[in-house]
């Protein structure tokens, strides 16, 4: 047998027992072999695909029909009063009126249309219908009067979406500059320590909540076990809850931990005023808090890492200026559907970028309102938490720069948290969001131009961080993008230019998603819900700015009590049913059996069902551009009739709440 020769034994005894092969480098023994099989192996995985392509159609068919199920049922039980009326109100109206007019306006394009008249090339003598006379005299009114006017608020919106484009793209340069030079906050090793050893100073941990039941122990349980020695540590729970049951579980929680040794003190007000801005307000008049040198704040849906204080505390050290340390939000739930994706682009955009840029090189930035950490002395000396808007978190922020204390974003240090999975809760927060700035914004402009801080620093809070942020990008969104480019398509002589509509706003898309680069093959989605957005967005922001009733309502964003499969190991054992009943058992001062059964009582009661709504503002601009993109095809304006169907279709699926949480 040749060297090169290969034994293949085969224990199958009808078989052939020895195969020889006698020149493995010679692979002609099997081309001709190869090359009848290649067509055979090409047809079989065209096969295979195709049949895993027709295995599709009846999945698709399923959920397109469950879909519509839904929606017909969805519809059919909807009601006017499900949908509150601070979200439709006058610009509801205003829609209706507009979509009223414009299907009107359509009806007759088309009748034009059909008959061919275009009479603004025809003398007006050769006319002889009236109703053609009618036409030409709409079509010279609307060219004399109603175009030059469009097309000057036209320009005025493409102004600040440029202005407000560029200011996008500053921010993305300085952050590229950042990342590049790799500029990070850094801690001041060399600065003295008065105590001789380790810096511990004393620090309070407050967790403000109202109402969270689905959250508060795995909350509770994480700030328990943060890295810091326990006699230099408070935590303070402040349960702003009406729900006695949910109180008193609480109150188990606590006490809980404080036999493990953990200093916690659990409030809870009688008077419930203020919001969370009352609440924490109400927690820092007490006693012992001159005790404590900083102040951690958390909501009740952040779980931080146990090494939180030590990441962050040490940059107070040697920094008598700096006031507040900011952490990044991480989201335990960003791939929970469509919503939370979006909603983690736009985040990762506010924190990577905005947060980091201005926190670099201004000293300045919004405060979260939760995963920071405040010197208590920058609180007292910038008049404490007020209760006068629903963004008490930017309020102090606000006030504390116009005392001239500085602010350091830590980009490293992230505290896991929830996003909201359903569209009502995401827009009622949204709401909240874009409605406070106009308030506050009203409050502190007499004591922004009155401070003694230096006319740049004026300057960037009234223009950039207020007006350009806050109230320019979502009136220029929805005006321009909502309102005038449905209705050139009725007024063609005041057209916009395809770049405004499609080539800018996808860079900045681009821009928007580069923090988060997982999420680029969500990049028209984003484009297209955040248009969508625009009109809750503007709706909050003329609510606030005008003092209307609704921009002072606070609504607690539904949570669903989501976890880290770290966190569920860490506290499935005090989650358990049977420690919950021990606990009742052992520390109350009325008999366990009594609570135990209240518990079960409460449990037991009928809540009202979740379901998803109608949201008929949406809906109404979903049917006014579908209706404008039906108006488009007869000037065959490509560009113009593709965003405004694709525009519609979203604002369709956003109106049947399709986007979000979708409850069976």
């Amino acid at each position: 047998m040749a060297p090169s020769s290969v034994v293949v034994t085969i224990e199958n005894p009808r078989s052939i027992s020895l195969v020889e092969v006698n020149d493995l480098n010679s692979p002609s023994a099997f081309r001709d072999k190869n090359k009848a099989a290649n067509p055979k192996r090409f047809t079989k995985v065209l096969l295979l695909k195709a049949q895993r392509t027709l295995g599709c159609i009846p999945w698709l068919a399923n959920n397109l029909f469950t879909t519509f199920a839904s929606v017909k049922k969805r519809i059919a039980l909807s009601d006017e009063r499900d949908e509150e009326p601070k979200y439709r109100g006058k610009l509801y109206r205003f829609i209706r009126v507009f979509l009223a007019i414009s299907v009107a306006a359509l009806f007759i394009e088309i009748f034009a249309y059909f008959n061919q008249w275009h009479l603004n090339l025809v003398n007006p003598w050769e006319v002889q219908s009236l109703l053609q006379w009618t036409y030409m005299a709409w079509i010279s009114f609307r060219a004399d009067y109603i175009a030059p006017t469009l097309a000057t608020l036209t320009s005025f919106c493409i102004v600040l979406f440029l202005i407000q484009s560029v200011d996008r793209l500053v921010l993305c340069l300085g952050c590229f500059w950042m990342k590049l030079r790799k500029i990070k906050p850094i801690i001041n090793e060399d600065a003295s320590d008065p105590e001789g050893g380790s810096y511990f100073p004393m620090v309070l941990v407050q967790i403000p909540m109202c109402n969270e039941k689905e959250v508060f122990a795995q909350s509770i349980g994480a700030v328990c076990q943060l890295d810091w020695p326990k006699d230099r540590m408070l935590v303070q729970v402040l349960d702003d809850s009406d729900d006695e049951v949910l109180q008193q579980m609480i109150r188990n929680e606590c006490l809980s931990w404080k036999e493990k040794g953990v200093n916690i003190i659990y409030r809870h007000r009688f008077i419930r005023t203020g919001y969370k801005a009352g609440n924490l307000k109400s927690a820092m008049a007490c006693d012992y808090v001159q005790d404590y040198e900083f102040v951690a704040i958390f909501d009740a849906d952040f779980q931080p890492n146990p090494d939180f204080l030590k990441l962050t505390v040490p940059h107070f050290k040697g920094k008598p200026d700096v006031g507040l340390v900011q952490a990044r939000w991480t989201f335990v739930n960003q791939d929970e559907n469509l919503l939370t994706r979006l909603q983690n682009i736009n985040l990762c955009f506010h924190f990577e970028v905005e947060q980091q840029v201005n926190g670099h090189y201004l000293n300045f930035f919004g405060f979260n309102g939760t995963a920071g950490v405040w010197r208590i002395k920058a609180l007292e000396e910038s008049g404490g938490w007020l209760e006068r808007t629903t963004v008490e978190d930017m309020d102090i922020a606000v006030r504390a720069h116009l005392y001239g204390w500085k602010f350091i974003y830590v980009n490293d240090v992230r505290a896991l948290c929830e996003l909201p999975e359903s569209y009502e809760a995401y827009k009622k927060q949204q709401h909240r969001w874009h409605s406070g700035p106009m308030q506050l914004f009203r409050l502190c402009l007499p004591s922004i131009l009155k401070s003694k801080i230096s006319v740049w620093k004026k300057a960037n809070m009234i223009f950039l961080f207020f007006l350009l942020r806050k109230l320019i990008l979502p009136f220029y969104s929805f005006t321009l993008f909502c309102i005038i480019l449905p209705l050139t398509m009725f007024i063609p002589e005041a057209e916009l230019p395809p770049w405004v509509i499609c080539y800018v706003p996808i860079v900045m898309s681009i821009l928007n998603i580069l923090p988060s680069p997982k999420s680029f093959p969500f990049l028209m989605p984003y484009l297209l819900f955040e248009n969508t957005m625009s009109v809750t967005k503007f709706n909050a922001m003329v609510s606030g700015l005008f003092q209307l009733g609704s921009s002072y309502e606070w609504v607690v964003t539904k949570k669903s009590g989501r976890s880290s499969e770290s966190d569920l190991l860490a506290f499935a054992e005090r989650e358990s049913k049977n420690m919950n009943e021990e606990k009742i058992s052992r520390r109350l001062s009325e008999s366990g059996l009594e609570l135990y059964g209240k518990i079960k009582e409460h449990e037991e009661v009928p809540k009202k069902k979740k379901a998803n709504k109608i949201y008929r503002k949406e809906l109404a601009l979903a049917f006014l551009l579908l209706t404008a993109a039906a108006r488009s095809l007869l000037s065959a304006q490509g560009i113009h009739f593709y965003y405004l169907l694709f525009q519609g279709l979203t604002f369709l699926i956003v109106g049947l709440d399709l986007i979000g949480e979708q409850v069976s």
